[in-house]
């Protein structure tokens, strides 16, 4: 008799589908709204591809820039028609039409990209919950011990508590609270009830210091000053930059301007800095000093170190972009090194928007990487070390400052 061939199940396909409309009144264009430097879509596209279980991301858009985004972070579109992109659109609407072109799905994820610390493992728990446990659906929750209140006539109503009773905390029941991140539903299951929750709903904890859900101006300036302590720390390599561009004043100098009886201008600069142009230079990354003074003195440091400058320029923003399509530079592997607020239309147009150390709080905020060296003392000498690896890796403030004139 002859041995019949074992068969193999075939792998379950899990979709996540991330909604992401382009119209808020809340915060407009909150979806591509950088925290970290990176946008919220592309924080949640990259979760979702770095989860297990996860075979397919897909980012239900009406919005071109979005879908841009999502493609270029690895995401599959799904254009979404007008009639679910409204106020009143439902994130299960849009999941049910994402659905339509996947109709091989075993489990559906819905991820929030509004979420900005969603992280991959809780990506992954949702899904194997459905997965591997067996559940209809998943919810990422956080432990939470308050007291809820609400208003009732006039006065205060505690809701699932006796207010006369105040019990220990460890003497209350454990109650959670739905994130608004990550939901997983079996995709039969989702497609009969329409709905995120049914049959058995496994709770999926998460670290509540990183519940956070941007609905207004004020949780986005939260998430913004929260990044630096919650995002892990990375900063970028050769192979994710093909260009570097450099603010100048506070950036390359400590941001002090000497003024002679004359009434030239003078700066100091850091040779530590100009060592690591001259590297970068020559591993034929395509460079740019990019200033809103119309100054001999940035003209003057832009012909030592060799490199190009724009300068005198009112919308820095418009000028990179023009010098990224001139150069045939994504402007997603740019990175660009700046200090202040007039920096900042910059940092949303780059994939690696750098920040000194001693920048302006919003721009620390909203860089992608933070330096260790103060503006002037050799910052770009670490940005280089970062991209050209460790024989760069030099104490900058070794290197005595230089001071540049335009007779230099």
């Amino acid at each position: 008799m002859n041995a019949q061939p074992a068969t193999t199940a075939r792998p379950r396909k899990v979709l996540a589908v991330i909604p992401a409309r382009g119209g808020s009144k809340g915060v407009p264009g909150k979806n591509l709204a950088a925290v970290g430097g990176v946008p919220l879509v592309v924080r949640a596209v990259r979760a979702c591809l770095a989860a297990r279980h996860v075979t397919d991301v897909a980012v239900s858009t009406d919005d071109p820039a979005i879908a841009a985004a999502a493609a270029a972070a690895g995401a599959h579109v799904v254009v979404r028609p007008a009639a679910l992109a409204g106020d009143t659109a439902t994130s299960e609407a849009a999941v049910l039409h994402a659905l339509e072109g996947h109709a091989d799905t075993d489990v559906v994820l819905l991820v929030q990209c509004t979420s900005p610390f969603l992280t991959h493992e809780d990506v992954a728990g949702v899904a194997a919950a459905v997965v591997v446990d067996g559940a209809d659906t998943a919810v990422t929750v956080a432990p939470f011990h308050g007291f809820v209140w609400r208003e009732a006539d006039g006065g205060g109503e505690g809701m699932g508590h006796d207010k006369s009773f105040r019990p220990r905390r460890q003497d209350r029941p454990q109650d959670f609270l739905e994130t608004g991140a990550a939901y997983a539903m079996d995709a039969a299951g989702f497609r009969t009830h329409r709905h995120r929750f049914f049959g058995r709903t496994a709770l999926v904890r998460t670290d509540p210091a990183r519940v956070l859900e941007i609905d207004d101006p004020h949780d986005l300036a939260r998430a913004r000053a929260l990044a630096p302590l919650l995002d892990p720390a990375r900063t970028p390599a050769r192979d994710d930059v093909d260009a570097v561009v450099l603010d100048f004043d506070g950036t390359q100098t400590d941001d002090r301007v000497l003024i002679d009886s004359e009434g030239r201008e003078l700066v100091a600069v850091h040779r530590g800095d100009g060592l690591g142009v001259a590297a970068l230079r020559r591993a034929g990354l395509k460079l740019l000093i990019l200033s809103t003074e119309q100054n001999p003195v940035v003209a003057a440091r832009a012909r030592k170190l060799r490199i190009p400058v724009l300068h005198g320029v009112d919308r820095k923003d418009l000028a990179l972009k023009q010098w990224c399509e001139e150069n045939a530079v994504d402007p997603a592997r740019v990175l660009y090194a700046g200090n202040d607020v007039n920096d900042l239309p910059c940092f949303s147009l780059v994939g690696w928007p750098v920040a000194v150390a001693d920048a302006h709080d919003s721009v620390r905020a909203s860089a992608r990487a933070v330096t260790a060296t103060p503006g002037g003392e050799g910052a770009i000498r670490e940005i280089a070390a970062w991209l050209l690896g460790p024989e760069l890796h030099h104490t900058p403030s070794l290197n005595p400052p230089l001071h540049n004139s335009p007779a230099q």
